[in-house]
């Protein structure tokens, strides 16, 4: 298949994603076509829909091999048949996304891009396809959800200082708020003396979980740091760096 485009987002890594796309519709992305691509026919017609899936690659998570089970973040361990989960770790990397189609811009020299809100993918994710998103036949009220019944995305009460917030810009604080919501944390850690780091917006916030309330402990810039791995470690480890 060819690629006929990237996304761009705040994320430059896979930490701190949303498990799925519409979960923070405060996101916004650009969809940047590639120059064999950049074509105004080819999208004739799509501004007229709220809403489009994207089909796109797992660039960051390839395996020579794949496995027929995998085991979902949410689940505590428990093994699923891969093609009962939406894991990255496929024997082909597709992945998809429905997202709100905000409008479409043209750049003089990219082209049409497409400006899109609620997207669950990392900075510069290849996209494949982009196909428009129908209601009377994409939706589906009746359906069963299988196991995820039991994995309810569950939200996190947010403790975000407003001296650390507005070191974001404004059009960023609604956003970079709901993604520490959605509990970046594996489900394996639950250590509330951890000290966590998601990397959003060229900006690195560390945080701590106690129960059902986050708390933010510092927001500090990425630019000029060499070998930053995002992660967490202890209160008294990430002290210790300060």
């Amino acid at each position: 298949m060819k690629i006929i485009a990237h996304i761009r987002t705040d994320f430059p890594d896979k930490f701190g994603i949303p498990r799925q796309s519409g979960l923070v519709e405060e996101l916004q992305g650009t969809v940047v076509f590639e120059p064999e691509y950049r074509n105004p026919a080819a999208l004739r017609g799509l501004e007229e829909f709220s809403h489009i899936w994207l089909l796109w690659k797992f660039s960051q998570s390839q395996k020579e091999h794949w496995s027929a089970t995998v085991k979902p973040p949410r689940l505590g361990g428990r093994r699923m048949g891969v093609f009962a989960t939406r894991s990255p770790f496929r024997p082909n990397d597709i992945g998809l996304s429905c997202v709100r189609l905000e409008g479409i811009d043209t750049d003089k020299d990219r082209g049409p891009i497409l400006k899109v809100s609620g997207a669950d993918l990392m900075d510069k994710t290849p996209i494949y396809d982009i196909k428009p998103y129908i209601p009377l036949t994409d939706c589906r009220p009746e359906a069963a959800e299988g196991y995820t019944g039991e994995t309810k995305m569950h939200q996190l009460k947010v403790e975000f200082p407003a001296h650390l917030l507005e070191r974001y810009p404004e059009e960023k604080r609604a956003a970079v708020t709901g993604v520490l919501a959605q509990d970046p944390r594996p489900v394996y850690v639950q250590d509330p003396e951890r000290i966590y780091g998601v990397t959003f917006g060229g900006l690195d916030v560390k945080f701590m979980v106690n129960g059902e309330s986050l708390r933010v402990c510092d927001v500090v810039s990425t630019k000029g740091v060499k070998g930053r791995k995002t992660g967490f470690g202890t209160a008294e480890q990430y002290a210790q760096k300060l």
